[in-house]
């Protein structure tokens, strides 16, 4: 069992380089990412883990349907079919179907999400 809590100590984490190597389009800042699986593989049609990203903005087309909170940091999602925008803080959680084209804003020089994957 995983305890998911905010501002708790994240595990170490793999870099995984940048955003657009996932393939993200940066908008702006380096967008360095960084994470650890808790459930499944990078192909496993469920998945769980640790993402974390360094300051910016991005923008992708979500490539699986995605439950997440927030552990640290903080980052606006824009959903670029709706022109929705909401502003996660340490604790918050969302949910976004596969396919969504999503805006990410990343506050804060760390940011850090526990997220849970369907493909």
């Amino acid at each position: 069992m995983y305890s998911i809590k905010p501002d708790e100590i994240v595990p170490q984490m793999e870099e995984l380089g940048t955003v657009a190597e996932l393939g993200a389009t940066i908008l702006e800042g380096e967008l360095a990412v960084s994470g650890l699986l808790t459930h499944g593989s990078p192909t496993s049609p469920v998945s769980a883990g640790w993402f974390g990203c360094t300051q910016g903005r991005f923008e992708m087309v979500y490539p699986f349907t995605e439950q997440a909170t927030v552990v640290a940091g903080e980052v606006t999602l824009r959903n670029a079919l709706t022109g929705e925008a909401v502003r996660y803080r340490p604790g918050d959680s969302w949910f976004v179907q596969k396919g969504t084209p999503v805006t990410w804003e990343i506050h804060t020089a760390r940011f850090v999400k526990h997220y849970f994957a369907v493909a």
